[in-house]
């Protein structure tokens, strides 16, 4: 069968198109013809070798076939939306039953795929975690990415009374406004607090999802009131935040945590009643997934490329 794979630790230029064998399930396995794969920063984590004791970790002697997400069928016709560690870009891959959940109509292969990591993410973001209760602020760092965009739109339906948005630019943030953000401002450090209160009519805020870390993630911890809660999922800006003293969160009564969704998905699996949520909204049109570009699977090193340089909007997608 056709598939991508890599013979070497490296960047994009490592993926090769090759004839490898079909997969062969086990038990409490199912094989699926892809229609579709999603593109994801974990895919070339793993081609690069990283976290080599980690769950982006390869496993297996090389070559190696990456890919995390597919949407495709099964042998007696259900078209499913399933999650992979790796094996995802090929004309079949095998999935674990519990990582599999059938599509609804009406919810495209590029919507299914943007829910997978990017929706669980947010999902376990404000349910999870922050727990977030109807009538609280919200802000969003990052809204107009995939994850962002998700927790913008599940925020309002989850019943918070404002969502602020923060974006790097104009047009991303009339795109957060028009998910459904009350108010979007840019999210720099310098002046961050004042910004904040002030899209949040002069009061502290209830919760903070951020992904970007360092400064960011100090000036934010300023907007917070009593009971506040923030959550970290990333440091896209790869610097570090101050330390924290704990002595400050007592006193201020405010809480930070974080959240990592691979070790979630290896102890539960990725399907179940979350994700049905998540495809069930969007089948409903509640939730607008944001879908980017489409790539022949012969392109995946072009995929990945255009995703390094920043060059893409929304969720990429694979066709086998």
């Amino acid at each position: 069968m056709r598939a991508m794979q890599f013979e070497r630790f490296g960047e994009p230029e490592v993926l090769r198109e090759a004839e490898v064998p079909e997969p062969v399930t086990g038990p409490g396995e199912t094989l699926v013809e892809v229609t579709a794969a999603g593109v994801n920063f974990g895919d070339i984590k793993q081609m690069a070798g990283e976290q080599p004791d980690g769950p982006y970790a390869p496993k297996g002697p090389l070559p190696r076939i990456p890919g995390m997400e597919v949407v495709g069928r099964t042998p007696d016709g259900r078209r499913v939306l399933g999650y992979v560690l790796q094996g995802g870009y090929a004309a079949k891959t095998v999935v674990r039953d519990r990582d599999l959940v059938a599509l609804p109509d009406g919810v495209s292969a590029g919507e299914a795929l943007a829910l997978l990591i990017q929706g669980l993410t947010a999902w376990h973001l404000l349910r999870s975690v922050a727990r977030v209760r109807p009538g609280e602020s919200v802000v969003v760092h990052a809204a107009a990415g995939g994850t962002g965009s998700l927790a913008v739109q599940l925020a309002r339906e989850f019943g918070a009374g404002r969502v602020i948005a923060t974006a790097s630019s104009e047009e991303k943030r009339a795109f957060a406004l028009g998910l459904g953000a009350d108010a979007a401002v840019d999210g720099e450090a310098e002046g961050y607090r004042e910004r904040i209160l002030d899209a949040n009519q002069g009061r502290p805020v209830d919760i903070v999802l951020d992904a970007i870390g360092g400064p960011v993630l100090d000036a934010a911890l300023d907007t917070l009131g009593h009971l506040g809660r923030l959550v970290t999922y990333g440091a896209s800006s790869r610097k570090a935040a101050s330390t924290l003293d704990p002595s400050r969160l007592a006193v201020e009564n405010i809480g930070v945590a974080g959240f990592w969704l691979v070790p979630l998905l290896a102890q539960h699996g990725a399907g179940g009643p979350v994700l049905e949520e998540l495809l069930d909204l969007t089948a409903r049109r509640r939730l607008r997934p944001l879908v980017g570009a489409e790539y022949d699977l012969a392109r995946a090193r072009d995929a990945h490329e255009d995703l390094l340089a920043r060059r893409t909007k929304g969720k990429l997608v694979l066709r086998p």
